[in-house]
């Protein structure tokens, strides 16, 4: 029997339209976080967990491991970790500073990442590193720093900030500092991608003080509301 061409009368008309009645279940997206530090680094992320389970995205799941390991034996760890998951992890996040880590170490880290992440292996890993250390990423909340100043003075910089907007000085195992920093994530964007244009260098321990931590709010901004708490 042949099919005769839809009348122009009926174009437009329910019985012609899509089913949507039924509901298409999409697996979560899983992501691994994995962080030199034990404290400042996993209470921050979690922040970020907990803001996409508060927007309702239950179609990402994050994990979040603190291993206090340095540069190229965190992403040992991080390989370990995706291993042995029983979820397909599909993007692997290093968060780790400058610190006082040999350069090579820092920067083959960010190039050991590019290597790992073939289309074949089906994962992508990504360097979020800082220079000299995550608290630089937490003052680009607030004001551009382009100052190559020790990490120690960062602290009394962050102190005045967050005194300034009554949150308290800023302790390393603050559990709200997410939540606190969130209202100020789109000028801490355009401040790190202002920094990374000052530089205008490919290797991290070259950009002093840099960070290049916004890639994963870039990433997940379909999942989050940025600059909202």
């Amino acid at each position: 029997m042949v099919n005769k061409p839809v009348k122009k009368s009926d174009l437009g008309k329910a019985w012609l339209r899509p089913r949507r009645d039924r509901e298409i279940t999409i697996l979560p997206e899983y992501h691994l976080i994995v962080s030199e530090g034990t404290k400042t680094e996993p209470n921050y992320f979690l922040g970020l967990k907990r803001e996409i389970s508060r927007c309702g995205k239950n179609r990402i799941d994050i994990r979040i491991e603190g291993e206090g390991a340095n540069t190229l034996s965190l992403l040992e760890r991080a390989q370990a970790h995706v291993s042995s998951s029983n979820n397909p992890i599909k993007h692997v996040w290093l968060v780790y500073d400058f610190d006082d880590f040999p350069s090579d170490n820092f920067d083959n880290t960010l190039h050991k990442c590019i290597e790992l992440s073939k289309p074949e292996d089906n994962v992508k890993y990504h360097a979020l590193w800082s220079n000299q250390c995550i608290e630089l990423w937490f003052m680009l909340h607030f004001e551009y720093f382009q100052s190559n100043v020790h990490r120690a003075d960062y602290i009394p910089i962050l102190d005045r900030f967050l005194t300034e907007i009554s949150k308290d000085k800023y302790t390393k195992n603050r559990n709200d500092i997410y939540d606190i920093l969130n209202p100020f994530l789109p000028r801490a964007i355009e401040n790190a991608k202002r920094l990374k244009t000052l530089h205008n260098d490919d290797a991290p321990s070259r950009n002093a003080p840099g960070t290049n931590v916004y890639e994963i709010f870039e990433f997940l901004s379909v999942y989050i509301k940025i600059g909202q708490s």
